[in-house]
């Protein structure tokens, strides 16, 4: 398979700095968007500024792909209004700007990723399937990503494919989510959040750069994709197995209340909330997990982590 050149927004953040990684390992060239202007002259670095509109258009000239992660963190901290504007005008702008750019490029790269999340569908109870062709939730996280993927879209003006990629809980030992939670698990103080009922779609970062690399190859692919394991599961059961995995009881749940209480909206709508999102357009593309998994997938987070 012929080496690719693939640009990076968000490249520092936990999944683009581990995506950029593999993809060096693999023998592909990574140019790095930054905002330092610290940047040495010779590195495969890129500097943009989506709040001053500037970039180095020079360098990302010829490029296979770029792959847009850059986004202000939603899972970082409380919501306050302030804070819910940052998360907003971080990924309108940023994306709105990577779209302006691509249409001022003579060689643009041919394929637009872009990151979005499975908050686009909202809390679904129960077990309905919940696909790509599924309408959008309500909600703020709903509202962000329909807006966000509105604005992607547009690059397809410039005769640029475009994918929106619909992240589910990303599991990784070193950030997000079940960074947080593994302290309390390892104690053996965790347990289920509210009645433990809500669908946790979730996707294992070492399984990221393998989907990437898919979505860029196969080009009838364009518009929403969930990038979710195939088997989603309750938030008992993924706590219970997460016990499972550690060696410790998973006995200890925390009331809804408390949930709202430690973390307002925020925890609302990530903690007590979700859906059973099915990856249909990656299965449907021949796309073959290499983490279906749960169990298997946190046996290989935390076996890296030891070692």
């Amino acid at each position: 398979m012929s080496k690719l050149k693939i640009a990076i927004t968000g490249a520092s953040g936990m999944v683009g700095s581990y995506l950029s990684e593999f993809l060096i390992k693999a023998g592909h060239t990574v140019s790095r968007l930054v905002r330092s202007t610290s940047t040495p002259s010779n590195s495969n670095c890129i500097q943009w500024n989506p709040e001053a509109g500037t970039i180095d258009l020079e360098k990302l000239e010829g490029h296979d792909a770029l792959v847009h992660l850059a986004g202000a963190s939603i899972a970082g901290r409380r919501w306050s209004r302030q804070y819910k504007d940052v998360i907003f005008k971080s990924r309108i702008q940023g994306t709105s700007f990577a779209c302006e750019v691509l249409g001022k490029l003579k060689r643009p790269p041919k394929n637009f990723l872009c990151a979005s999340a499975v908050g686009f569908y909202g809390n679904r109870p129960g077990a309905k399937l919940i696909d790509e062709k599924s309408l959008p939730g309500t909600g703020f996280l709903s509202h962000v990503c329909e807006e966000w993927e509105k604005i992607a879209i547009n690059a397809q003006t410039f005769g640029v494919r475009v994918v929106c990629m619909r992240f589910g809980m990303i599991l990784s030992s070193k950030g997000g989510a079940l960074a947080q939670m593994l302290p309390i698990f390892k104690w053996g103080l965790g347990g289920k959040l509210g009645k433990g009922q809500q669908m946790i779609s979730w996707i294992s970062l070492p399984e990221i750069p393998s989907v990437v690399l898919h979505l860029i190859h196969h080009t009838e692919i364009s518009g929403a994709v969930n990038v979710v394991s195939p088997k989603a599961v309750e938030n008992k059961e993924f706590t219970q197995i997460l016990g499972k995995v550690l060696k410790r009881p998973a006995i200890f749940p925390v009331p809804s209340s408390g949930v709202k209480l430690l973390f307002g909206e925020m925890g609302e709508e990530l903690l007590l909330s979700g859906a059973r999102v099915i990856p249909r357009r990656l299965q449907d593309s021949g796309y073959e997990f290499i983490y279906p998994d749960l169990e298997k997938a946190l046996e290989n987070l935390l076996k890296k982590e030891e070692s």
